[in-house]
């Protein structure tokens, strides 16, 4: 199917392709660095191959663009920016499956209470209490994340045909009506799980997914109902890690994250109960993987669901891709006591595609490459240090931009001269905002 959407005329215009949302990076504040590249194959779309490094014989417009880690869409709505998304025949997206992922996530938790069900109810009254940690209400996958929990507990309410995914603030006694409380049947006994407590973990600044404001947060519920909480749930492991550092750890809390960030992954052996990997390393090769056969101007699959020239290639059951959205999706896993020493180094690239490209046949070019938060935790500990060993197996020259995670501004203004650059990488802070990357890159 992938291959049926690629054409001569999509090689001629996917040069905008990029990408946008991840959790890793080494750039801090809104510094940049460079990483020399070496090869690369394929992949959709391209910018003229025998064009010079800086683009100049392709306009702007045409270059290829991956938007990533954050679809473009609409925060209140989760409609896709198919505008966006159809920029140009070279514009893709590269994240992962959030529906599969949350429902993942879910389940991991439903599991762990059935399976240590004798020391969950820590005070013996038979609610299973819970607090939730939401990473940004306005964010597709906090969203879903915020939704496979409620569903897999029981704790769901319906609005507008979907499962409410709104913070409940605090919810005691369980007379909330953004949640109601579940119930689960374990060894002949009825137990209620209720959702205590949950809110946006944003700071004053304006940043969201902030784990500072999490670790703030789980000591305001712990002073309040401390005694009642039994699980510790998180939109992703860096807010998680902060309540487990914070409170958790110490009371014998279990704690779920998402990401499988190392430091959380590691966290398993000392209670920490699981975490989700979404393939990081899998989502950071279709990120350069799209822009490398776009630049080369060949099929979309190359080097992912059909093996490149050095032999990289993907299995099905790692990834999806679904042509209507021009998305690629990584599936993802659940990292428990059971496997988590698979998963102890979180940057290690994927070795069905750890094959250089040859020079000769993939040209170095240069790519443009913001990171939406130079201080979120998975994209700076474990998705940046992926791309920067993917691009020179691909031989890519990324320019390395990092954001506040506030301002939309703090990243488009050092994309002043976009004639430079073969290719980019997007990663807003707002799945709103592509229209003020791609107003620059229409100019």
């Amino acid at each position: 199917m992938r291959k049926k959407i690629i054409s001569m005329t999509m090689a001629l215009v996917l040069g905008l392709s990029l990408t946008a949302c991840g959790d890793s990076g080494s750039s801090n504040g809104g510094s940049s660095t460079t990483s020399g590249g070496s090869s690369s194959s394929d992949k959709q779309g391209s910018s003229d191959s025998s064009s010079g490094s800086s683009g100049a014989d392709v306009a702007n417009k045409d270059k290829p663009l991956v938007w990533f880690n954050r679809q473009p869409s609409n925060s209140s709505t989760g409609e896709l920016d198919q505008t966006a998304l159809n920029f140009n025949d070279k514009t893709y997206y590269v994240g992962f499956d959030a529906n599969q992922g949350a429902e993942l996530q879910g389940t991991m938790i439903k599991d762990y209470i059935e399976k240590n069900i004798d020391k969950i109810d820590r005070n013996g009254d038979g609610i299973i209490g819970y607090v939730l940690a939401i990473g940004d209400i306005g964010h597709n996958d906090s969203i879903a994340r915020t939704r496979g929990v409620r569903k897999a507990l029981g704790t769901a309410v319906k609005k507008d045909g979907d499962i409410n995914s709104e913070p409940v603030g605090t919810n005691a006694d369980g007379s909330a009506s953004v949640v109601q409380d579940g119930e689960l049947k374990i060894g002949g006994k009825k137990y209620i799980v209720r959702e205590l407590a949950s809110q946006e973990m944003k700071n004053s600044a304006g940043a969201t997914w902030d784990a500072a404001t999490a670790g703030n947060a789980i000591g305001t519920w712990s002073s309040s109902f401390g005694k009642d909480i039994d699980i510790v749930a998180s939109n992703n492991d860096g807010m998680g890690m902060s309540m487990f550092n914070a409170w958790s750890k110490d009371q014998g809390v279990p704690t779920f994250g998402y990401d499988a960030n190392s430091d959380a992954v590691a966290a398993i052996a000392d209670g920490y109960g699981g975490t989700i990997s979404q393939h990081a390393d899998v989502q950071a090769y279709l990120t350069l993987r799209v822009l490398r056969n776009a630049l080369d101007g060949v099929d979309i699959d190359t080097g992912i669901g059909t093996a490149d020239d050095a032999g990289n290639v993907l299995s099905d059951d790692v990834y999806i891709y679904k042509e209507d959205e021009r998305s690629y999706y990584a599936l993802n896993v659940a990292v428990t006591a059971d496997n988590y020493k698979d998963f102890t180094d979180s940057t290690k690239i994927y070795e069905p595609v750890s094959s250089q490209l040859d020079e000769g046949s993939h040209a170095s070019k240069k790519v443009w490459l913001n990171i939406y938060n130079a201080s979120d935790n998975f994209l700076s500990s474990t998705y940046q240090p992926l791309l920067q060993n993917y691009d020179d197996l691909l031989n890519l020259q990324v320019e390395y931009i990092g954001g506040d995670g506030q301002t939309e501004s703090n990243i488009t203004n050092r994309l002043g001269n976009p004639g430079q650059y073969d290719a980019f990488a997007i990663n807003m802070v707002k799945t709103d905002n592509a229209a003020s990357y791609t107003a620059l890159l229409n100019q």
